[in-house]
């Protein structure tokens, strides 16, 4: 009996030493992982906060906090908090494991929700002049998540549209296809802002460059012509207006007046007068008598010259058609007859008078007389090329 005695302390320290006889007493004590997330639906670039502080040891102390955030990158802490920037857009699944001293370990996961922006598509034509209509598409433009998008276009960042102050913040048009009308050449900087309706938005500024339009210039001549005739009494003035110049870029003139012919002796004396008030020009002219036994007639003759220096034919750039032919025309150089011209005929004098002017009536009162006028002018005839 004694000696059983003596065994059991052997057979329990045999009974400690065999596997699985120990479960019981070895058994680890796990901790309690919580884990919270602020915001939980962010944009990219977005930071979110983590929060793993209410997670329990249940024993001991949490060693280690062991962080997965999904998207690729892991994080190891020793206290229960931390934050991440999520730099792509998706629904991401992160990951707390947090360790205690008895070599217990627990997770907790929260799911973020990472909204990307819109994805802008802009095409804009190349080679735009001025004058042209210029299609601006950003139908091609998506959303990662499929978030019905509303475009904000403002078309010129230069220019305040709504007169607020700001001429940046302009919203010109909606539709994801517009159309800008150009007038000139020159640089245009707009920006196109698309909103996904769920806190994603990118913006683009977009440059139009507008370049001038190309002609090939050939100046034609032409002439222009006009023709009277009346009867002017002695000591009267016959005047008409014309304006050759509106036509064209005036060269020459010429004109003539010519007196009917009578069998009264001595001829009649009329001047021909051109008058360019604008212009501060005057010329003038007396009738001379023709050779009575070559039957000429009593006529005079103005005419002038290099007006105007004569049209180059070649290239010019310009925004319009319409705003080179006003430079061709208004070349300071080149503008002498562009205003009205005054046409007179003045009958100075028609002889013979009356012998006796109270008892015998004059006679010759005055004549009848033609007048024609021819101006030479050129004309600019333009045509658009290509750039090559």
């Amino acid at each position: 009996m004694s000696r059983n005695r003596a065994l059991f302390p052997l057979l329990v320290i045999v009974l400690f030493l065999v596997p699985g006889c120990t479960q019981i007493m070895d058994s680890i004590v796990e901790p309690r992982a919580t884990l919270n997330a602020n915001p939980l639906n962010i944009q990219v670039g977005d930071t979110v906060g983590f929060d793993g502080r209410d997670s329990d040891p249940i024993e001991g102390l949490i060693t280690e906090y062991l962080w997965d955030f999904g998207d690729g990158s892991t994080q190891s802490t020793v206290n229960g908090y931390t934050t991440h920037l999520f730099e792509s857009p998706g629904v991401f699944v992160v990951t707390l494991k947090v360790v205690n001293d008895q070599g217990g370990e627990d997770t907790a996961t929260v799911t973020i929700s990472v909204n990307g922006p819109p994805i802008i598509d802009l095409n804009i034509p190349e080679g735009i002049r001025a004058g042209d209509i210029v299609r601006l598409d950003a139908s091609n433009s998506y959303d990662a998540e499929n978030s019905e998008l509303v475009f904000m276009w403002d078309l010129n960042l230069q220019v305040d549209s709504d007169g607020d102050g700001n001429p940046s913040n302009d919203i010109d048009a909606f539709e994801a296809v517009v159309n800008v009308q150009t007038e000139k050449s020159m640089t245009i900087n707009g920006m196109l802002t698309i909103d996904d309706g769920q806190g994603g938005i990118a913006s683009e500024i977009f440059t139009l460059n507008v370049q001038t339009r190309k002609y090939k210039v050939v100046w034609k001549t032409e002439e222009l012509s006009w023709d009277w005739g009346a009867s002017t009494e002695e000591g009267e003035t016959w005047s008409s207006n014309i304006t050759p110049g509106e036509s064209g870029r005036v060269i020459s003139y010429y004109a003539e007046l010519i007196l009917d012919s009578n069998d009264i002796q001595p001829a009649d004396n009329f001047t021909l007068r051109i008058r360019i008030p604008s212009d501060g020009y005057t010329k003038s002219n007396e009738t001379s008598p023709g050779n009575i036994t070559r039957n000429e007639e009593t006529r005079t003759e103005i005419e002038d010259d290099n007006l105007n220096p004569i049209g180059e034919d070649g290239e010019y750039e310009s925004d319009s058609e319409e705003d080179l032919l006003l430079r061709l025309m208004t070349q300071s150089d080149a503008r002498f007859g562009q205003e009205d011209w005054i046409c007179y005929v003045i009958a100075d004098q028609s002889d013979p008078d009356s012998l006796l002017p109270d008892i015998l009536p004059d006679p010759d009162t005055g004549n009848n007389w033609t007048l024609e006028i021819t101006v030479e002018i050129q004309v600019p005839m333009l045509s658009e090329i290509a750039y090559q």
